[in-house]
């Protein structure tokens, strides 16, 4: 899985029921003098794991974690590398969030240096957006506490509502969390309120990193819930071609007219992948080609296809801005 989400530069299945936490008779007070949600427990993949205090150091292991730690007002120590750039900085969503912080980079995607993270000293880990195995929970746990990927879905399965409520859970924070998400999910509704005519319409996002090979992102994946929560419905047929467990399907050119829908949207690296694609004779051959009703994006440069890959509390305004005039401008 880790491999296919290298390939596709890609990242985040449908929202959960939030949790709530109540103050317990005795429970401290915050430095604000209100009663202290701790401890909490949070459920995970692997278990349960009960947060005693507010944590202060924590370390994001998730691709995109960071983004909704900064949104609840902490800027992790640690935090792992995903676009072969700095998790910090870079991107205009988060740039002002991180300032002159800088965390620890501690790995790779999902190869962690359990030795960088230990040395952090974190009171917290959390791995959302991750494929953290067993072996890796069970060791960080000898020093931390660790809320792992979220139960019941795949690796990299979980939505962004769910992820986000787990990390907000695990801060004590989940009265702040559902005010992010209500506010994300209005701007969403707001898109869709301007151009209720996407709800008839199908999309599809993929990618094409070598000649003759093409990748059609599920429904599971970020990108795609990006865009049906921008009010487009998705095409059932990719999912059937995906392996268990993936959440891109691998198309050969013969395999293209998969991609025959209403709006393609295409998230490439280079303008040289972008003419490849549209030299291909099987694609030429596509009725959304020939009308004009594909769109290619870039990951970066400007950032659109790597806001809409990281889909975070954070990422998602800036995303919408984004991509809704490149959108409408598809007659």
């Amino acid at each position: 899985m880790a491999v296919v989400v290298v390939a596709g530069l890609a990242l985040s299945a449908c929202g959960g029921g939030s949790e709530k936490e109540e103050a317990k008779p005795g429970a401290v007070t915050s430095g604000s003098g209100a009663p202290s949600v701790f401890p909490v427990t949070v459920e995970h993949k692997y278990g349960s794991t009960t947060i005693d205090k507010e944590p202060k150091r924590v370390v994001t292991l998730g691709l995109s974690d960071q983004d909704a730690v900064l949104a609840l007002g902490i800027k992790p120590v640690g935090a792992v590398d995903w676009f072969k750039e700095d998790p910090y900085g870079k991107w205009p969503w988060t740039k002002d969030k991180w300032g002159a912080d800088k965390p620890q980079i501690v790995g790779e995607r999902d190869e962690y240096n359990v030795e960088k993270i230990a040395a952090l000293k974190p009171d917290l880990v959390v791995a959302q957006y991750s494929g953290m195995k067993k072996e890796q929970y069970d060791t960080l746990s000898k020093f931390t506490k660790v809320v792992a990927q979220p139960k019941g879905v795949p690796d990299y399965g979980a939505s962004w509502q769910v992820m986000t409520r787990q990390i907000g859970k695990s801060l004590g924070k989940a009265g702040e969390t559902e005010k992010l998400i209500e506010g994300i999910d209005a701007r969403f509704e707001a898109v869709r309120g301007k151009h209720p005519e996407w709800a008839g319409r199908t999309l599809a996002v993929a990618d094409s990193f070598e000649a003759g090979k093409y990748s059609a992102f599920t429904k599971t994946d970020p990108k795609s819930i990006f865009f049906q929560e921008l009010g487009f419905k998705l095409k059932p047929e990719i999912d059937t071609l995906a392996k268990p467990g993936w959440n891109v399907a691998e198309l050969s050119a013969e395999k293209l007219n998969v991609l025959d829908v209403d709006r393609l949207v295409w998230v490439t690296s280079s303008t040289d992948a972008n003419t490849r694609i549209k030299a291909e004779p099987l694609y030429k051959k596509l009725k959304v080609n020939q009308d004009e009703r594909d769109l290619f994006v870039p990951y970066q440069d400007p950032d659109i296809g790597a806001a809409f890959s990281f889909n975070t509390v954070l990422s998602i305004p800036y995303a919408i801005d984004e991509i809704e005039p490149l959108l409408t401008a598809i007659k």
